[in-house]
């Protein structure tokens, strides 16, 4: 055992003796448990660090009640590094209706309650306390969104930049393989950290800006946090400015001193990208824990082929965090990986996914935006597509094939999701034939989200008649290859800009097609997204427009059951809703009827109403009393 955990970074004294480490480069804090795999962003800096040189020692989830357990493996030579994890803390711990979630997919166990709330600034402050003078750099999805004054929805109000919060010294965004061995080089080579302030993805505190150049200046905390209409300017200012080639250095006031907000790092080239997913990794969980972890099984026989994304829906944060230039690895990268997988014990044959954000996204939207960067002001999906898309199959269909070649494997899914519009454009069929006859298992998931054309603008999501056809193909398709397989829609309520009617247009669509959803997703406002500014500030940013925002738990509450009006739970919830809506009609027994009426109001032959059985009594089975 002991041998075997010297495959991964030293957790213990012990480890660091048995590899002969007297003391780390870096400590490593995560929020996570330690899994040394490839889709967990701290093994892949860890590995990233190890083949420069560095040492890196991991504390998972520690006690952060004291600094003591951040005391674990001694003082560092140039820092801490922190993370939360694979998502943000807060949505980690709460639904989107501020309920304290039960289980938590990336602990032992699925234990909740291993990492606090704001779980950088946390760590932060307990790794200061543990050894101060210590330079403290942070990064992960958490502090990667929140980089700029941000509005929060916990605390419903603006926030500073996490940066001041957490005490931090620098704080690296988006994907961080450039960005860290950027910095360990400065650092190692004995440069201050607080003179460390030019590094592409990375941002800095300073209290004067003497030695900050060619920047844009945009409304600062003081500003955004009263004033909902600077919010968006400055928003859009970080919006327009995500381009490692043509975005600019962003400065935003914070009471007496400035963050300093560098342009992103460059995407990795393919062999830069190779690299990254050739180190040694295990692909495993470390082997002190003893229960499973249940993020594990998506990950486990999953392979990353692609990154970045340029669908452009407004509720996601991946073009804020992984950048809109896709970012590829090679066939024999991919291939070699699933080599791995082949000869794991555990495997059985299948690959669960090959894909990233957008599995079907294997090349740059266009040939410009490798020269030019991405348009600042013009989305490449979206409600339309730009007339410069350049939509192509063609790689992703030969990787695929070669993939379900190899000896060993049965079956290679795509799980990941796919931008159907994106399918809907390629002139061939081919990929879509090819993914329902040989890569799906019984179901597809894809993501209209909505069907009113008003929403759908709002979420950069495509129409609603583009969906309806590709679900024509889709069916077309299945019979003709003699498949019986479904798709499974993702759907989501109170959206800025979706009204009562709005939603009763959706549960509409949902009756005549014949859908039953299963999961449906109310509107999650988190940080560093389009439509969590419209949400904070009920302005569209980019046109400035008023923008309903619902916001009334009852009305949420209706929006979300009209969505699964079938469910006996829900059917009171849908009938209120409708009522509000003035859509009475739709409360009956006729064909285009949602949800039948109060049991209480349901006329008799004669035309009175007649006495019922208390709602979900029958065959003399005594129930709870209804309460109206």
């Amino acid at each position: 055992m002991e041998k075997k955990n010297d495959n991964f970074m030293p957790v213990s004294r012990a480890d660091m003796e048995r590899q002969g480490i007297d003391r780390l480069d870096f400590v490593y804090i995560i929020g996570d448990a330690y899994i040394d795999h490839p889709s967990f962003g701290p093994a892949i800096i860890s590995r990233v660090l190890q083949s420069k040189g560095y040492t890196v020692g991991i504390i998972s989830q520690p006690d952060w009640h004291s600094p003591d357990d951040f005391r674990r493996l001694g003082k560092p030579r140039l820092g801490f590094l922190i993370s939360s994890g694979n998502i943000d803390s807060m949505v980690n711990h709460y639904t989107v209706a501020k309920k304290r979630r039960t289980t938590d997919a990336y602990t032992p166990g699925g234990e909740m309650g291993k990492r606090p709330d704001r779980a950088v600034i946390v760590y932060a402050n307990r790794a200061r306390e543990a050894y101060k003078g210590v330079p403290i750099l942070i990064g992960g999805i958490e502090a990667s969104l929140r980089r700029f004054a941000h509005y929060d929805y916990w605390d419903d109000r603006v926030r500073r930049s996490i940066l001041w919060d957490s005490g931090a010294d620098l704080l690296m965004y988006g994907m961080g393989e450039r960005v860290i061995a950027e910095v360990a080089e400065a650092l190692d080579g004995g440069l201050p950290v607080e003179q460390i302030t030019y590094i592409p993805g990375t941002c800095c505190r300073v209290k004067d800006l003497d030695h900050i150049y060619d920047y844009k200046l945009i409304p600062g905390y003081d500003e955004v946090s009263t004033d909902k209409k600077a919010y968006c300017k400055a928003f859009m200012a970080q919006y327009r400015e995500q381009d490692a080639i043509r975005g600019k250095r962003l400065v935003q006031p914070h009471g007496d001193g400035y963050l300093v907000v560098n342009p992103p790092a460059a995407p990795l080239s393919e062999a830069e990208m190779d690299e990254v997913y050739g180190l040694p990794y295990t692909r495993m969980p470390h082997p002190s824990y003893k229960k499973h972890i249940p993020a594990m099984d998506e990950i486990e026989f999953s392979i990353t082929s692609c990154r970045g994304c340029f669908g452009a829906c407004s509720f996601c944060a991946l073009t804020f965090h992984q950048g809109r230039v896709i970012q590829t690895r090679s066939h024999s990268s991919i291939i070699s990986e699933a080599k791995l997988l082949i000869s794991h014990p555990g495997f059985k044959g299948y690959i669960h996914d090959v894909g990233g954000p957008t599995a079907n996204f294997r090349q740059p939207a266009c040939s410009g935006q490798l020269k030019h960067g991405v348009c600042p002001d013009r989305q490449c999906l979206g409600y339309k597509p730009c007339p410069n898309i350049q939509v192509n199959h063609r790689d992703y269909i030969k990787l695929l094939r070669e993939l379900r070649e190899l000896p060993g494997i049965k079956k290679v899914f795509v799980r990941s999701g796919i931008r159907y519009d994106y399918a809907m454009y390629d002139k061939s069929d081919a990929f879509l034939r090819e993914l329902v006859e040989h890569h799906i298992s019984g179901r597809l998931k894809v993501a209209p989200e909505h069907v009113d054309d008003r929403v759908l603008k709002l979420m950069g999501k495509p129409s609603r008649e583009l969906y309806d056809r590709f679900t024509q193909k889709y069916a077309s398709l299945n019979r003709c290859l003699g498949k019986d397989q479904y798709l499974v829609p993702y759907l989501m309520s109170s959206h800025p800009g979706s009204d009562l009617s709005c939603a009763v247009e959706l549960a509409e669509y949902i009756h005549k097609t014949g859908q039953r959803p299963e999961q449906v997703q109310d509107f999650y406002p988190t940080p560093g997204t389009l439509s969590t500014c419209m949400y904070h500030t009920g302005f569209d940013p980019r046109t400035m427009e008023k923008v309903y925002v619902p916001k009334d738990r009852q009305e949420k509450e209706m929006q979300r059951a009209l969505m699964q009006y079938f469910m006996p739970q829900y059917r009171e919830k849908a009938r209120q809703a409708l009522i509000k809506a003035n859509r009475e009609d739709l409360i009956g027994t006729g064909k285009n009827c949602l949800v039948p009426p109060r049991r209480e109001e349901r006329p008799t032959q004669n035309g009175k109403s007649k006495a019922k059985k208390p709602r979900g009594e029958k065959k003399g089975i005594p129930r709870k009393k209804h309460v109206k």
